[in-house]
């Protein structure tokens, strides 16, 4: 309840700021646990696509985001959940993990954080390693466009991509970090056309 809440106020917000346009929406699966995948510039990336998709969605936050109590009971009744980066946070991957298998939606940045505009930075092993252990697709989705007074904001939904040949083999955090380099690869070449 609160969530719907939170995104209508979003979406009003986002309205009178952006002009938001969602494309390919319809590839979006009604229903099971499924991870969304997106390219990450700005803290606005998250209220974005919660505002355009068509299901509720769990995400990851760096924990320095939950320090400020008021703040982080916000994030917390969103759905969102902190990580301890680079330290391998087992919780957060049980949690994640469990959020896939209770068939809801994690959203996930391949990169892992941030990246400015001209930037490039390897994807990490996460989204594959979550895809693979929980065995759920994952949807890639590209926002375009500068976070700027009245400027256009484009999220592309790509078609979801299944890693299923991978769910029960053991894989190494190299094969990891491919299968998810590959994915990051997809979310940058998607087109409004797709």
């Amino acid at each position: 309840m609160f969530y719907r809440f939170a995104v209508t106020l979003a979406r009003i917000y986002l309205f009178f700021v952006f002009r938001i346009k969602a494309v390919g929406n319809e590839n979006e699966i009604k229903s099971g646990g499924i991870i969304y995948a997106a390219n990450h510039r700005s803290c606005y990336d998250p209220v974005v696509i919660a505002a355009t998709s068509k299901r509720q969605i769990a995400f990851m936050g760096k924990k320095e985001l939950f320090k400020f109590k008021p703040f982080g009971y916000i994030l917390k009744s969103l759905g969102a959940f902190p990580v301890n980066r680079g330290k391998g946070d087992i919780g957060a991957v049980k949690t994640g993990l469990s959020i896939l298998k209770q068939d809801k939606v994690m959203m996930l940045f391949p990169e892992g954080k941030r990246i400015d505009k001209d930037e490039i930075v390897p994807a990490k092993p996460g989204v594959a390693m979550f895809a693979t252990h929980a065995k759920v697709p994952v949807l890639p989705i590209k926002i375009c466009g500068e976070y700027k007074f009245m400027h256009k904001i484009t999220v592309i939904y790509g078609k979801p991509i299944y890693l299923d040949e991978y769910y029960d083999q053991k894989l190494s955090s190299e094969k990891l970090t491919e299968l998810s380099q590959e994915i990051l690869d997809k979310i940058y070449s998607l087109e409004e056309s797709e």
